[in-house]
């Protein structure tokens, strides 16, 4: 089954299921997602404003071209994905404890974007901007940044020696991010 085109409103997922289809060019408008097994669906180049996905199981979910707009978003496990053509954008949403675990995020945005403590362990945030973002607590661990954007982001803590920051954007200001694992004192 195919939706195209089509614009869900003010829906409760939790009351009455999401149907298990491929939706296109959708937009979802303050929709609740939570907790909801969305195992198989499919969305490719849809919109979400103000929605609630928190805790919500993504096993084998297609995500292509999506975009994530005030959405609440916790503990959520994006790894579980269907990496097939992954991508993604958030502006202004709260994905704290979520996991990107070996996801590739390449040229995402994450655009004033609450995410504490967010697993980002061998991800591929190639071109990835973080503008704006609290990144308190998040793990970067075996991740690829290459050219990622920090220079607005807050609260970062990302050993050089333990990921490739090679050609990353920082800001003078938050530089003390790169340094904390080297336990010097800075004035």
């Amino acid at each position: 089954m195919i939706f195209e085109d089509e614009t869900f409103a003010g829906k409760d997922y939790q009351k009455k299921s999401l149907e298990k289809a491929t939706y296109e060019n959708c937009q979802f408008n303050s929709c609740n997602f939570g907790e909801l097994n969305l195992t198989g669906i499919s969305f490719v180049d849809c919109q979400f404003t103000d929605c609630n996905f928190s805790n919500a199981m993504l096993n084998t979910v297609s995500i292509n071209g999506a975009e994530f707009k005030n959405c609440k978003m916790l503990g959520l496990h994006f790894e579980h994905c269907n990496p097939f053509l992954f991508s993604a954008n958030f502006t202004g949403c709260q994905l704290n404890l979520s996991s990107f675990y070996q996801v590739k995020l390449k040229y995402a945005q994450l655009i004033n974007c609450t995410l504490v403590d967010v697993d980002f362990t061998e991800a591929d945030c190639t071109n990835v901007k973080f503008d704006g973002s609290d990144l308190s607590q998040a793990i970067f661990d075996q991740t690829n940044l290459l050219k990622a954007d920090f220079r607005t982001a807050e609260n970062f803590i990302i050993n050089p020696e333990n990921n490739n920051i090679s050609k990353a954007k920082f800001a003078k200001y938050n530089l003390l991010g790169l340094l904390t694992h080297f336990n010097i004192d800075i004035e």
